[in-house]
């Protein structure tokens, strides 16, 4: 504790000093902040698409906002900055003249609020980035003079004067003098005409345009102007022209794309045509109407044969067997008993049945009669008759069936020929539908792709909003009079407390024992402060003898030597009161 007083002590005895720094620099600071050229800021928000929800998360603007992740993010920030866009902004504001109204300590600049209005007429490349003096005299004259040159040109508001950079036109602003009677007009301007270059690097130098958050798809463009008014209404139109960017790309990008899918579109009509007459020139030359309805048809009309076919080989074999049975046993054919699956027609049986009848209606005569009888005689006539025309039935019925079984024989091959060349048919009919699919899916896809481009040209909007848009600022944001006035304290705190430090150092005074101790061997018996009073010095000694009687260093009989460097250290006052 006592070596942090020692260390401030010098300090403590120069707080009136540190104070009156303190003042004093608070005091520069105010008259630097008064006579600096303010700067305002204004600043206006743009929150960008995103795919993730709204209307741009349908199908039809899937490939037009795609503003979500934070690389498409940086990249708008570029577009926003970029010169094209930025003379879009510029060619409908006056920034290319920069208008002051000069004091004596600093200038003002001047946007909506000058008080006349400058044209140019042929103004050469040396007028450009160069500062131009205007004397106003009165409402009538103002005196022009040229940078460098020190020409000056005497001129009338609203007439035509020439110089060797170009000829100006420089008219009264008779709307802002109506409006504001009491705007002073008689005073000294400056001003500067700008070129594109130059003018796009001001900006640039003066304008920022950043994220919110990297996951959050807003831009907040900023930008500073010794005139706040000049600032804001930059912001604004700088974000209001980027929407409309937006909106011209966008229909411009759904205008080309409309003309490229129609000139697609028709191309593939002519192929899907060509297809479709492919295929109808092959299903006439080879008679195809259903490939497969035709193909199932002539398997059930060839099955069907087969089935008449082995119908028929079956009465055929039956019919051949009971003709084989009935000629092997013509000697005694009424001994025969033929299967009666060959007799298929009420006919036949009924000859069978009248043959047996007169069987036995003979052996009923030949107990009676002999055989020799006209009775007997009558009935074997009758049944040779039948017999005869039944075997002579037979044979005709299998040679029918014969005929028959040739005939579905020869009907089944020429089904059959129907299917020579059936795959081959199927290969070409599947290679022509399968290239005929492939230009009717892109006639389809390009439509559909056709109708959502006319959409989207026809919708003249963007999902980009301006959330914010920028105010005129009231207060600068440069010089902050805050923090300078701050600084300017602190500053003449620490220059007042070295010099202090300087100070002390540099007298090498002695201020208390430490310092003595320090550079000496010598032990301190005693130290006298500075007495004001005869009481206090009377105190003080007492107290100090007393001191050196308990040390020891001082005892009846010894004597004290006490001397110094100078006649008026202090020697004799010490001797005197000790």
């Amino acid at each position: 504790m006592e070596d942090t007083l020692r260390i401030l002590r010098p300090f403590l005895r120069g707080l009136p000093l540190i104070v009156l720094a303190m003042i004093i620099g608070v005091l520069i600071a105010t008259k630097y902040v008064n006579y600096t050229t303010p700067i305002f800021e204004s600043t206006a928000k743009i929150r960008l698409a995103d795919v993730a929800e709204g209307v741009p998360s349908s199908n039809l603007f899937k490939d037009l906002d795609v503003f979500a992740s934070y690389n498409k993010t940086a990249a708008e920030i570029e577009v926003i900055k970029s010169q094209v866009l930025m003379e879009k902004v510029l060619a409908d504001l006056h920034f290319n003249q920069e208008i002051f109204r000069v004091g004596q300590v600093r200038s003002t600049e001047l946007f909506e609020d000058a008080p006349f209005i400058i044209r140019t007429v042929g103004l050469k490349r040396s007028g450009f980035d160069r500062p131009f003096w205007l004397e106003v005299k009165n409402d009538q004259e103002f005196e022009l003079t040229e940078p460098d040159a020190e020409l000056q040109y005497s001129g009338v508001f609203g007439e035509l004067i020439e110089t060797d950079h170009g000829s100006f036109i420089i008219t009264l602003n008779d709307c802002l003098i109506e409006a504001r009677p009491d705007i002073r007009l008689v005073d000294t301007y400056r001003f500067e005409l700008l070129s594109p270059q130059v003018l796009y690097q001001n900006i640039v130098k003066n304008l920022d345009v950043s994220t919110v958050d990297k996951d959050v798809a807003v831009i907040r463009i900023s930008f500073k102007s010794p005139n706040p008014v000049k600032a804001s209404v930059f912001v604004n139109r700088l974000a209001n022209v980027y929407i409309q960017d937006y909106i011209d790309t966008k229909y411009k990008a759904a205008r080309v794309t409309v003309e490229f899918l129609e000139d697609r579109i028709n191309n593939v009509i002519g192929k899907l045509s060509a297809a479709e007459n492919d295929i109808q020139a092959f299903r006439d030359n080879e008679s195809i109407t259903n490939l497969t309805q035709q193909t199932e048809t002539d398997l059930r009309k060839i099955a069907q044969l087969k089935i008449q076919q082995t119908n028929v080989k079956m009465n055929l074999e039956a019919l051949r067997e009971l003709n084989a049975y009935i000629k092997g046993g013509m000697d005694n054919f009424l001994r025969l008993a033929p299967n009666f699956e060959a007799f298929t027609d009420l006919l036949s049986t009924e000859i069978v049945k009248k043959i047996k009848e007169l069987q036995a209606e003979k052996k009923d005569l030949q107990i009676t009669f002999t055989q020799e009888d006209e009775r007997v005689q009558v009935i074997d006539r009758k049944i040779n008759d039948l017999t005869s025309y039944l075997v002579e039935s037979i044979e005709n019925s299998l040679k029918s069936t014969e005929v028959k079984y040739l005939n579905i024989s020869t009907d089944i091959e020429n089904a059959e020929k129907v299917f020579i060349g059936i795959p081959e048919k199927e290969k070409v009919l599947t290679i022509l539908n399968r290239e005929f699919n492939i230009y009717q899916n892109s006639y389809n896809f390009l439509t559909e792709k056709k109708i959502e481009a006319e959409i989207a040209q026809a919708a003249k909007i963007a999902f980009h909003r301006v959330i914010s848009t920028g105010e005129v600022s009231k207060e600068p944001v440069s010089p902050n009079k805050v923090i300078i006035t701050a600084l300017a304290a602190i500053i003449s705190m620490l220059a007042a407390m070295l010099l202090i430090f300087v100070v002390h150092v540099a007298k090498a005074k002695v201020n208390d024992e430490h310092t003595i101790e320090t550079n000496s061997t010598i032990p301190v018996a005693l130290l006298t402060p500075k007495l004001r009073t005869a009481s206090d010095i009377r105190k003080h000694f007492l107290k100090q003898a007393i001191e050196l009687e308990l040390k020891g260093l001082a005892q009846p009989g010894d004597m004290l030597c006490i001397s110094a460097y100078g006649h008026n250290h202090g020697q004799l006052f010490n001797a005197l009161n000790l």
